[in-house]
This record gives C-alpha cells, sequence and structure tokens, in this order.
C-alpha cells in the first residue's frame, strides 16, 4: 500500500458518542464501521498527520483539540483501548482500522472542599445557559483551571462550588474547559456540560465555526488594519512568554501557526492609547499579546511583552464577542460581554463615553470584520 493510500485510510476515521457505551464513552472508529445504528457521526482529519507514523497520543492530541499531557494521563489511568485492549504507552503507531475507545472519568464535585462556598464568594455573570453548554462573563484576575502554580480558587472550582454538571473531556483539573483566557483577560467563556458538547465546541474551535472578538487598548497607535501571521512558541530564554519564532535566527521545535487580525476603533487626543478590535483565526497561547509585541506594540498593562507605562492598572484585554453553532440544536448563537468597570472606566476617560459606545455598539463592531 502506498503512502498517499494510508494517508487516506488515516484520513477517514470518524469520532463518535455510542449511546450503548454511556454518556461518558467516546468511540473513535474507522469510517466503515460507523455507518449503522443511526448514530450522529461528525468527520475531522488531523492536521499534520504522517501518516506512516502516527502515535496515538499525538493523534488523540489533535482529534480532540486536548493537550498531549492529557491524552497521557487518561492512557496512564487506563481510560484508552486500543482494539478492545488496554493502551499501556501514548507512542504506539496506528495502524488502518484500528479502534480506539475512551472511557472519560467522572469528578469529585468536592474534591476541593475548601472553594465549595467560592460561589457564595464570587458572582460571575452568566450570559447564556442549558443542558449543554453555559457562556459566562469571566472577570479579570480570575485562574481558569487549576496548574501546579495555582494557589488561588480557579474558574473551574467555581463552576463546581455551584453544582453544574460538566464535560470531562479535558481532565479532572479542566472539567467543562473548551478554550481559556488568561488571568487578567476578562470577557466572554465557553464551557461545556457535557462531553457530546464539549467535542463539538473543540472542533468548531479548529473549523473557525466557533470564533471570538476581543478589544484591547493598545499603547502605539496602528495606522490601519492589520493582519500577523507567524508560528509561535515559548520564548528560548523566557518560558513565561511566547514569541514569534519566525522571527529568531535559531531554531525553535513545538512552534505552531498563528492568524490575527487587528483594527483601529478609537485613538486619545494625545494619541497615547488606542482602543483596537481583534479577531481571532487562531487561538494560540498568549497570541494577542505576543502578536502585537512583534508589531511593537504592546497592552496597557502588560508589562511581560513590554508594556513600559507607569498606568496601575491590569492588562487591558476583553474577550468581547463570541460566536458558536449550539452543538444539539445547530442554531447560530452570538454573545457579547459587557467591560467591566475597570477596562470601561479607563475607555470613558481616554476615548469619551459617547464615541466608546458607538464604536462597540454590536452591529458597528462586526462589520468591521464582515
Amino acid at each position: 500500500m502506498d503512502s498517499s493510500t494510508k494517508t487516506n485510510l488515516l484520513a477517514s476515521h470518524k469520532i463518535k458518542f455510542n449511546a450503548n457505551l454511556g454518556s461518558n464513552t467516546l468511540d473513535l472508529t474507522s469510517f466503515q464501521n460507523t455507518q449503522s445504528q443511526g448514530v450522529q457521526s461528525q468527520t475531522k482529519q488531523p492536521q499534520n498527520v504522517q501518516s506512516q507514523k502516527t502515535r496515538l497520543d499525538d493523534y488523540l492530541a489533535q482529534y480532540l483539540d486536548s493537550s498531549k499531557n492529557q491524552i497521557l494521563h487518561l492512557i496512564k489511568n487506563g481510560y484508552v483501548k486500543l482494539n478492545a485492549k488496554i493502551a499501556k504507552k501514548g507512542g504506539i503507531i496506528l495502524k488502518h482500522n484500528d479502534e480506539i475507545y475512551i472511557t472519560l472519568p467522572t469528578y469529585n464535585q468536592t474534591s476541593h472542599t475548601e472553594y465549595l462556598d467560592f460561589a457564595d464568594k464570587m458572582d460571575i455573570e452568566i450570559l447564556y445557559e442549558d443542558d449543554d453548554i453555559l457562556v459566562l462573563n469571566k472577570p479579570p484576575h480570575l485562574v481558569v483551571h487549576t496548574a501546579p502554580s495555582v494557589k488561588e480558587p480557579t474558574l473551574v472550582d467555581w463552576l463546581k462550588s455551584k453544582h453544574i454538571k460538566l464535560s470531562t473531556l479535558s481532565g479532572e483539573e479542566r472539567v467543562g474547559i473548551v478554550h481559556r483566557l488568561d488571568k487578567q483577560t476578562s470577557g466572554s467563556i465557553a464551557i461545556a456540560k457535557n462531553n457530546t458538547a464539549h467535542l463539538a465546541l473543540s472542533q468548531q474551535l479548529q473549523t473557525k465555526e466557533m470564533g471570538r472578538y476581543y478589544l484591547a487598548v493598545i499603547d502605539v497607535p496602528l495606522k490601519d488594519r492589520m493582519f500577523v501571521e507567524c508560528h509561535l512558541a515559548r520564548h528560548p530564554k523566557n518560558r513565561l512568554k511566547i514569541t514569534n519564532t519566525d522571527n529568531l535566527k535559531i531554531q525553535i521545535p513545538n512552534t505552531r501557526y498563528s492568524k490575527s487580525e487587528f483594527v483601529p476603533l478609537l485613538e486619545s487626543k494625545n494619541s497615547k492609547y488606542q482602543l483596537i478590535a481583534i479577531r481571532l483565526y487562531t487561538g494560540r497561547t498568549h497570541q494577542i499579546r505576543a502578536h502585537l509585541e512583534s508589531l511593537s506594540r504592546h497592552i496597557i498593562g502588560d508589562t511581560l511583552y513590554g508594556y513600559l507605562g507607569k498606568d496601575n492598572v491590569r492588562v487591558m484585554l476583553h474577550s468581547y464577542v463570541l460566536h458558536l453553532t449550539h452543538p444539539a440544536t445547530r442554531k447560530k448563537l452570538i454573545f457579547c460581554a459587557p467591560m467591566f468597570r475597570d477596562m470601561l472606566q479607563f475607555c470613558f476617560t481616554y476615548f469619551g463615553e459617547e464615541q466608546l459606545h458607538e464604536a462597540i455598539q454590536l452591529d458597528t463592531f462586526l462589520q468591521h470584520f464582515s
């Protein structure tokens, strides 16, 4: 069998939820085995897959839009089966017609008992909620999910303390989390309440059916609309930062393609600040911040990426608009997250209240990207 044939066969893998196996089980099977039982399935071809040597963990990480560490955690704990046998390691090379089964773990809502009253202490605006998804307006200064360095309550803790049923596709520490926002970034964030919704939204992020538009205040005005298209990776000298690797003279491993669009909206009278709108074509870690740094611009308050101003403010970045297709009804939905008081007052001060409201009126805002 030649390599081109193998590529086509590998790309024909389908993913479906098998009701007979329970709501927490995903059945990833080959194309030939997914045409019966009336099960709704979706086709997705992982990107950058080399058909001759495709590892199990790499394939699942791209297929499920999860990190490799999350997939390896599932494999280590026996949640992944390959051809009805528990997969012992992530480095197994897949063959045509391999059948992969993932039994997703349930999460313990009381695992962080010290945060059980967190919901009473923090009021988070719910923009939309039904049995499948939840859309929130995340406040600034709130971490989305826990990590070894995080010693404070997170958005996931808030969700658990509210006893909200959540997807487990991203693992115990990231239940419900389809995409994330940085700690100081505020605004719209989608939460999956079951694994069917989680998978659908993850795939929409890949296909751009789900998208996000941001507002930011920067220090050096842009003269016109600009696109940044480059590869991003961890900075070789500062691991806290992400950098445009296309500008580096050394080769950096594990780079990822990225693209953003920046549109000027309002400029302060002294030209010290500018309000911009941003469209994400991809959703890499620190993408907006790294792209602006490559343009010699910085978000107000973003000292990590080079802002030198003396404003005592958080990073002035807000996820303003989120659009998606509902995973169950297939209805197109759009959500607009109001700015929080700190950023709103900053914009009133430097751009004017009337001018701001006019610039971010939803129809007017979206026309910049039509």
